[in-house]
């Protein structure tokens, strides 16, 4: 058969490759003829000199690869198309690979030497899966490759590929433990990374080799908390658990004064634990528990992804939050699944309705939710949940309503007054026709019965009436074992249940025959006249019964009920045995004690400590050096102000000068870095005006610059503080589109700042300060008292802000020694950037360079004003910071710049068709800033 009919045999016909046809030949024991036939001619099409034919083939073979057929048998006729010039097909030989790699060995290793020229591969793809299949060959022979591919992939241009080097890692260490030293060599230095696609995956290859290694976080924790906003979903929930667990060997309990669980407190706390916690509380009244910044970093930055999609990653900041936060932060953020594990819920009590039961809820979550309310329950709203569980025992869901009954019963246990309420309502339900609620009913009545059996016979009574009717096995045997235990306060009733009992004691299920047994021998040892007969009987029944456990039971009783020349010394100990005082049950929830594992790990589900799990460290009782994160090797993150003045005439007075006596009485307008381990009080005005909340920001030294840079035209204003809220003060602010001259990795902000109070206003400076962060605060203009004629006073500020190529908003404060305002300042994507110029030539092979992932193509239509070369031009160049690009077709329109921080490329193509048609296309290594970047510029371009 040709190839070319293969092909077409494939495509139509009942006997598609596509179609489940796997399966045993009864005959031959082997797959069935019609499968060999198919796999032949795939072999075939592999075997072609087209590639049309061969990407079909791959096609095929990965569609039943996705459907869970074997295709093992392929291995060599796939394998030998790993050097397939077809980029496509190389990408689907690579997939297949990696799937049956370590299943055919010797065969992926006679083509080793192709999978590493794979590795230096143009296509960050091909590279990328290239890795990916020496790492899951598992061959102790190729670890000196492997070990060599993940170096070399850790350093390259792509972060997809380094991506792939962090997956890597963990397959290696598996395979060869004693690589471990080289290994966390190349996690740490991925740890370094500043792209959020490596963070998350480097951080996971950290846990699975080297958790211990604190150390190599120090210095990226800060980075880590900033980038954790922009980090893919998954990787999310796995940085913030490494960060929890780093948090708390590294910072303060922030609830050491306090109590985390309320006021209960354990009455046998031996005399060393009582001394230590004095110990600690001493001294935390010498000095005042001030929370490290760093601590309070992680928490600012985690809390927004509570909002996130992924129920994992709100799960994971959840958990975060219960073991980091401060009591009152944890009240506000905590998901009700954490809350049942709490012995005390009281800082929830105002939520009370937040945990009513919808209809729509699944019932892992109503249980969960009946946990909450059952913890909630104190003498003030127990009525109202009373009333709550009697809608919820009419559900159709038999499970939720079982546990309803549950709930009423550990409520009745907790809170004495409704007991008696919570006994009637149950007793009620033992007319229920649904034998689920009956049985559930007499369980939970039995234990609530022997807390004060003595007040409620009647009840007993009433229960010992309901064994004709309930059929349910724990049901009856509840009620048997409850006549039997307090059979005295029946004794009319008690032998005539043992009567019926013995008439169906052949008939009924083994949990119920044991509690026959129990109750004839009790009631032989209390009403022997009565019942000496009754009982033999019931023994003689159950010596012969086939289960063993029940004959067994009835040998022991007769021997120890029925004294004999043969009977042991423990038959005149026999009342003491059956009818001794037992312990009234406690009713707790199923989450008790379950405190001792994380919260949101599987240990925490099953309350059992499963494999892998690393266990929460214990606070540390001082606090360990904070320098250790403080990262010298560049400085990254700070923003720089400085100031110039649009008039020094009449509207402004001589600058403020060093020792100058008037500072009482001045205004001061203060940025500070972000929080640092300590910063040192200059004086006490400073103390309480230079507030900072910047969000990762923060400031370095500056040097007063002495020229502003104007705002273009065609830049936009932003409101920064309106003059109402500013109480006369307002400011606003452009990005300039300039280089910042003390730092080019930092956008240039320019602000205005306008006075129009009509009252006096108080000069306006900035002290020369010198904080220990490192950041000086520089001299503003003094603004004096306005003359009549003035109408305002201005003043132009620019400021440098290095937002870590991201768009999240940095946030600060303007103060006065009256008051403190909060702004923030939120960059669109395209003032990320800064213009750079290539040639067309340069131009295509930097696109060439970051094709696949980083590439993102959109098609649209272009508003009909932007027909023409010139509109495009200009709505491209007001919606990003780019530059043109020189381009030999009148039909494309090309943009370059580089992101401002860490100079990544960012390429822009407009495509023109006829009727408006045009097709956007950006290229830019980082994926984020690229998709955010397409959506403003298809923004400006449709509208």
């Amino acid at each position: 058969m040709s190839a070319s009919s293969a092909f077409n045999d494939e495509k139509g016909g009942s006997s598609s490759v596509g179609e489940p046809e796997y399966g045993h030949d009864p005959a031959s024991g082997g797959i069935f003829s019609s499968d060999y036939k198919r796999h032949d001619d795939l072999k075939e099409m592999l075997d072609s000199n087209k590639d049309s034919l061969k990407l079909e083939a791959m096609k095929r073979i990965v569609a039943m690869i996705a459907r869970g057929k074997n295709a093992s048998d392929l291995f060599p006729a796939v394998v030998k198309n790993v050097a397939c010039k077809n980029i496509e097909v190389k990408k689907l030989v690579y997939v297949y690979l990696v799937r049956y790699a370590e299943e055919q060995q010797d065969l992926a290793l006679l083509s080793i030497s192709t999978f590493q020229r794979g590795l230096k591969d143009p296509n960050q793809l091909i590279r990328a899966s290239a890795l990916r299949v020496l790492s899951s060959i598992r061959v102790t022979i190729i670890v000196p490759i492997m070990m060599l591919a993940i170096k070399e992939a850790a350093s390259d241009m792509s972060p997809y590929v380094r991506k792939t080097a962090a997956h890597a890692i963990p397959k290696l260490y598996s395979l060869d433990p004693e690589q471990k030293d080289q290994l966390i060599e190349v996690i740490e230095k991925l740890l370094a990374d500043k792209t959020t696609l490596v963070a998350g995956s480097v951080v996971m290859a950290f846990e699975e080799v080297c958790p211990e290694r604190i150390d190599l976080i120090h210095k990226n924790y800060r980075k880590l908390c900033n980038l954790l906003i922009d980090v893919e979903e998954w990787g999310q929930v796995v940085i913030i658990n490494m960060l929890t667990r780093y948090a708390r060997t590294q910072f303060l309990n922030p609830n050491i004064n306090k109590t985390f669980y309320g006021s209960d407190e354990d009455e046998d706390e031996d005399e060393e634990e009582k001394e230590k916690k004095a110990e600690v509380a001493a001294m935390a009244k010498r000095k005042p528990y001030v929370m490290d910044p760093d601590h309070r970093l992680l928490l600012r930055n985690t809390k927004p992804l509570l909002q996130s999609r992924n129920a994992a990653v709100v799960m994971a900041v959840a958990q975060l939050y219960f073991h980091l936060a401060p009591k009152a932060e944890v009240a506000l953020l905590i998901l009700f699944e954490m809350i049942s594990t709490l012995y005390t819920c009281g800082m929830f009590e105002p939520y009370l309705k937040s945990f009513y039961i919808r209809s729509t809820d699944p019932t892992q979550i109503k249980v969960l939710k009946l946990e909450v309310l059952t913890n909630l329950a104190n003498e003030t709203n127990i009525s109202t949940i009373l009333r709550e569980f009697q809608t919820y025992i009419k559900s159709m869901d038999k499970d939720f309503v079982a546990a309803t009954i549950q709930a009423i019963g550990r409520c009745a246990t907790n809170i004495g007054e409704v007991r008696d309420t919570c006994l009637n309502g149950l007793v009620q339900l033992l007319s229920n026709r649904d034998e689920l609620v009956v049985a559930e009913s007499v369980v939970v009545i039995k234990k609530l019965l022997q807390m004060q059996p003595e007040k409620h016979s009647d009840i007993i009574k009433h229960m010992a009436k309901l064994t004709d009717n309930i059929q349910v096995p724990m049901a009856r045997a509840s009620i048997l074992w409850l006549i039997g235990e307090y059979c005295e306060h029946v004794p009319k009733i008690a032998p005539d249940v043992l009567r019926k009992m013995a008439k169906s004691f052949t008939n009924e299920e083994d949990i119920v025959k044991l509690q026959i047994i129990n109750l004839a021998a009790k009631l032989y040892l209390t009403n022997s006249k009565q019942t000496k007969l009754l009982t033999q009987y019931v023994l003689n029944l159950a010596k012969y019964d086939q289960n063993y456990d029940i004959r067994d039971r009835a040998r022991f009783i007769r021997q120890l009920i029925v004294p004999t020349e043969k009977s042991g010394a423990l038959s005149k100990y026999a009342k003491k045995l059956f009818l001794a005082l037992k312990p009234a049950p406690v009713l707790e929830s199923p989450f008790k004690d379950r405190d001792h594992f994380q919260l949101g790990s599987l240990s925490h589900l099953l309350n059992a400590k499963a494999g892998g799990y690393q266990e929460l460290p214990d606070w540390p009782e001082a606090a360990p050096d904070p320098s250790v994160r403080n990262v010298e090797v560049k400085e990254s993150v700070r923003a720089v102000g400085t100031v110039t003045y649009r008039d020094t005439g009449a509207l402004w007075g001589p600058q403020k000068m060093e020792g100058s006596e008037e500072s009482d009485s001045s205004c001061f307008f203060c940025i500070e870095p972000a929080p640092s381990p300590q910063v040192t009080p200059v004086n006490t005005f400073l103390s309480n005006s230079l507030v900072t909340d910047l969000e990762g920001l923060s400031l370095s030294d500056s040097v007063l610059s002495p020229a502003t840079i104007a705002p273009s035209s065609v830049l936009k204003n932003y409101e920064l503080l309106h003059r109402i809220t500013g109480e006369g003060l307002s400011v606003e602010y452009c990005f300039s589109r300039q280089p910042f001259s003390p730092d080019a990795n930092m956008v240039a902000v320019q602000m205005q700042f306008t006075n129009s109070a009509t009252s006096d206003t108080k000069n306006l400076h900035m002290e020369d300060v010198k904080l220990q962060s490192g950041m000086r605060v520089k001299e503003f203009p003094e603004i004096g008292e306005r003359e009549p004629e003035d109408i305002q006073c201005t003043a132009m500020a620019v400021m440098g802000i290095d937002f870590c190529d991201s768009t999240q908003a940095a946030n600060f404060q303007l103060c006065t020694h009256t008051r403190k305002f909060f702004v923030s300042i939120q960059p669109p994507v395209g003032e990320l950037m800064r213009p750079i110029f290539l040639t067309e030539n340069e131009f295509k092979k930097e696109q060439g360079q970051l094709m696949g992932m980083n590439e993102i193509t959109e098609k649209l239509t272009l508003d009909a004003k932007c027909r023409n070369e010139h509109a495009i031009v200009q709505r491209v160049t007001t919606a990003a910071n780019l530059s043109r690009v020189p381009c030999g077709s009148d039909k494309e329109c090309r943009f370059a710049g580089r992101t401002v921080t860490s100079s990544s490329l960012v390429l822009v193509t407009v495509a023109t068709k006829e009727e408006g048609a045009a097709q956007l296309t950006v290229n830019c290594e980082k994926m984020v800033i690229g998709t955010m970047l397409v959506k403003d510029i298809l923004l400006a371009l449709t509208q």
